[in-house]
């Protein structure tokens, strides 16, 4: 796995977001995030989830390899964060209604 800090660095900075703004946009602490990068210091899996989210990308996008950053419309990240939001139960309703409408 590439460094993740660079990772992290390089969507924040493609969104022309600050430290404090992607702490904004995840929630999480601005220390936090600033302490990251001062002790060179790997996230929780549940601080990268948080990221992830205010990206609007997966954790696998997140954790791959690739070359290119996969980045979002503001519709599909919209739909990530009221996915994220919706219990089992009401994402199987969600899946019934897709599953209706490609008949």
């Amino acid at each position: 796995m590439e460094d993740i800090l660079a990772t992290i660095t390089a969507y924040r900075q493609e969104r022309g977001w600050t430290e404090y703004q992607l702490a904004e946009h995840s929630g999480l602490p601005q220390s936090t995030i600033s302490s990251w990068y001062r002790k060179n210091m790997v996230p929780t899996i549940p601080s990268l989830k948080k990221i992830c989210l205010a990206f609007g990308i997966t954790l696998s996008q997140l954790l791959s390899e690739g070359d290119a950053l996969v980045s979002l419309t503001e519709d599909q990240r919209k739909l990530l964060e009221r996915w994220a939001r919706l219990n089992k139960d009401q994402q199987e309703v969600i899946f019934a209604l897709i599953d209706k409408m490609q008949v």
